[in-house]
């Protein structure tokens, strides 16, 4: 399966709480924070909904 690199790019604050939860379900923890996951449909659903505050790449 293919790998992706997602970084924390905006702070969380301001943002709702199911924002909140799925960067830290993502794993990230801080702005520039990079975590390495793979592209399953989760991941992307995840990260469509908090596209505004992340970057991704393939790894």
């Amino acid at each position: 399966m293919k790998k992706i690199i997602v970084t924390q790019e905006k702070s969380a604050i301001n943002r709702t709480l199911r924002q909140k939860r799925t960067l830290v379900a993502l794993g990230l923890k801080r702005i520039g924070h990079s975590i390495e996951h793979d592209a399953s449909a989760n991941i992307l659903g995840m990260i469509k909904k908090v596209n505004h505050l992340v970057s991704f790449k393939e790894a």
